[in-house]
């Protein structure tokens, strides 16, 4: 190999733009630059058919009217408008929202934001595999409970919560329910309005579509769910979203959507074998173990820890070669163990130690073969290096010592 080449493995941070898509959003660019809202004219009319089409395909994807597809710049401003539209719309009926520790930033931020403006929020701990516990969210319950945000699946972990269970307890209590489905749109089935969530918040880039473009489903009929805008102006995508609407980008997420629907089941059986492959494969090194429940999980997200090995030094072995991420992009400038292993009941040491693999459609057999290696590699060069595992190699028991303060 002359040329060393990189080896992707951070499908969850984003995606590479699939070729079918850019192709599709190039004339967008040149000579279909017409703005969607400019009904007088040629231009205008074709940039609009162009949307409308793209929402179709967003909308064959998840089963839903394409209607109830509201357009914005991405994941974190559909949660935003999801939960601040609620929490406001819906102000009369109650102010307490109901999550869980695991969120994504952009689902907690928002709520501790809600919270100095008056909303009680309720954030529920999560089991041992990562799975919400259903009694758990009953007793949280309350007269005053208007929403409950819970994610489709997890960004780190890939674990897929009981989304059918969680919908059919908030229908019985007559309380909204949204879901950041991020990491599970376009890569496992997500149909909402069969599922019973009222309103879902996922983007294009992290299915093979462009950055800057995301969507938010709102259902329009039992329940008809309404939300105030969170941004004013011309009252673009029926009032709740103003802005003019990125249409190249609309064109990639529609092609994107359309690729998924027709390419998704057998790229999750392809990802399943070979993430499976990785996972076997790394755990036969001693001491690691798999975070999240593994019966219930994206087919394409490993997450190892590697004990006594932490993780970000273990990624300067190997990061000039492949990539990878050790906790959420979102907040990897902090070093910090994940937030997420930690509610997980994770100790600091498992939670610094642990690496997320996630797979992508361009991923070959022999990129995770050489990820094998890389990693293998860098475990061994770590341990060998690592007082504390020539203890535990002894016998020492790593509890029972104190640590001198510094």
């Amino acid at each position: 190999m002359s040329q060393r080449r990189l080896i992707y493995l951070d499908n969850n941070s984003t995606t590479p733009c699939d070729p079918r898509v850019v192709d599709a959003m190039v004339p967008y660019f040149y000579d279909k630059f017409g703005n969607a809202a400019s009904r007088s004219h040629h231009f205008g009319w074709e940039a609009e058919d162009a949307v409308d089409y793209s929402r179709e395909q967003i909308a064959k994807l998840l089963n839903v009217e394409d209607k109830e597809v509201i357009f914005t710049s991405g994941a974190t401003e559909s949660n935003n408008l999801a939960i601040k539209g609620v929490f406001e719309m819906y102000a009369k009926k109650g102010n307490h929202i109901i999550t869980a520790e695991t969120e994504h930033k952009a689902v907690l931020d928002t709520c501790k934001h809600l919270e100095k403006a008056g909303a009680e929020v309720t954030y529920l701990k999560v089991q041992e595999d990562g799975l919400v516990n259903l009694a758990d969210l009953e007793a949280a319950i309350k007269p005053s409970t208007i929403l409950v945000s819970l994610m489709w699946a997890n960004n780190e972990t890939g674990v897929i919560q009981p989304m059918a269970d969680i919908a059919k307890i908030c229908e019985k209590h007559g309380i909204l329910f949204h879901s950041d489905a991020t990491q599970a749109v376009g890569k496992i089935p997500t149909h909402p309005r069969e599922t019973g969530v009222h309103l879902m918040s996922f983007t294009a880039h992290k299915m093979y579509g462009p950055k800057g473009v995301g969507a938010l489903y709102v259902s329009r009929k039992n329940p008809r769910v309404k939300v105030t805008a969170q941004m004013d102006g011309g009252g673009h995508e029926r009032g709740m979203r103003s802005g003019t609407l990125n249409v190249p980008g609309i064109v990639g997420f529609g092609k994107a959507a359309e690729l998924a629907r027709l390419e998704m089941h057998q790229d999750a059986e392809r990802l399943g074998k070979l993430r499976d492959r990785l996972q076997a494969s790394l755990c036969q090194l001693e001491e690691t173990k798999v975070n999240g429940n593994e019966n219930s999980r994206m087919p394409h997200v490993s997450n190892i820890s590697f004990k006594h090995v932490e993780g970000e030094g273990l990624m300067m072995t190997f990061n000039q070669n492949i990539a990878v991420s050790s906790g959420s992009a979102c907040t990897s400038a902090s070093l910090e163990p994940s937030y997420v292993l930690v509610s997980m009941g994770l100790g600091d040491d498992l939670a610094h130690s642990s690496i997320r693999f996630s797979l992508g459609r361009f991923t070959t057999d022999e990129e995770v073969d050489m990820a094998v290696k890389l990693v293998t590699d860098g475990v061994n060069h770590m341990r060998e290096l690592s007082p504390i595992w020539e203890m535990y190699k002894d016998g020492v028991d790593l509890t029972k010592i104190e640590w001198a303060a510094h």
